[in-house]
């Protein structure tokens, strides 16, 4: 099986922490050069220092509220670097709470941050894929794609907006080598998972350790996922090897979804 992606560029967003570093981390490994991309300069160096393999590695300070900044800045990388092989669309979803609940800003903020940015990112790196004759794109989304999740209104609005996109942009690019997946991480022991917790804690008055207890139940595996595990789904379906599998949703979840 060819796993080998030395000689390929990476392109990783929200790659500072959690899945998105996770998942760079196993890019370089595999012999990618990585180009990190968050918006907190601070822990995009510390990231960049501890990238493995014998990649060229970078990382660009980006905030995704700015959409014009961020397609300024990649075609600016792209210009100095050349073109990217494969692009990893991870951004932190919206806060959570009933969908009732939800104003009108918070759709729109987060359709930009999640599908508009995803977009402005496609665009601009899919030219050197043809060119190169090999692209992946790679869009870490959630299981809320295939059954809701209770809570989170707004984000599973804009998560299915984004696999549909998803699903669009892989028939039209197939024909070039590029192939488009999707991610789905279930419940991952990060700081997205966090802050939810916290957050529904202090909203029910239930502890955090009751809320993850009952998190649990619903989990054959009995456990959260880690970072990594997730990783290890995006970077194969980086690889040569992946190159026949285009346009489906890959949940990484212990068996929480309830459908194929």
């Amino acid at each position: 099986m060819n796993l080998n992606l030395e000689g390929k560029r990476a392109l990783v967003c929200g790659s500072s922490q959690g899945i998105g570093k996770a998942a760079a981390m196993e890019l370089a490994a595999l012999g990618a050069s990585v180009t990190l991309v968050a918006r907190n300069e601070g822990r995009l160096k510390s990231a960049k220092e501890s990238l493995p393999g014998p990649g060229q590695h970078e990382y660009l300070c980006i905030d995704f509220t700015n959409p014009d900044q961020l397609r300024e800045k990649i075609q600016k990388h792209l210009f100095g670097h050349g073109a990217v092989h494969i692009l990893v669309n991870n951004t932190g979803g919206p806060p959570g709470g009933p969908i009732t609940e939800a104003k009108p800003d918070e759709f729109v903020q987060a359709f930009s941050n999640h599908l508009l940015c995803n977009h402005i990112l496609v665009q601009t790196v899919i030219a050197g894929m043809k060119q190169e004759k090999y692209g992946r794109i790679i869009n870490v989304i959630s299981t809320s794609v295939k059954q809701p999740l209770k809570g989170l209104g707004v984000s599973n609005t804009i998560r299915a907006a984004v696999a549909n996109w998803s699903k669009t942009l892989s028939l039209e690019l197939a024909p070039f080598g590029i192939t488009v997946n999707n991610v789905l991480p279930g419940a991952t022991k990060t700081q997205r998972l966090d802050s939810l917790l916290e957050a529904k804690s202090q909203k029910t008055g239930h502890s955090i350790e009751a809320l993850e207890k009952e998190m649990l139940t619903e989990i054959p595996a009995a456990r959260f996922a880690s970072p990594e595990e997730v990783a290890a789904a995006i970077a194969f379906l980086a690889t040569p090897a992946a190159a026949y599998i285009n346009g489906i949703n890959v949940p990484v979840d212990g068996g929480r979804t309830g459908s194929l």
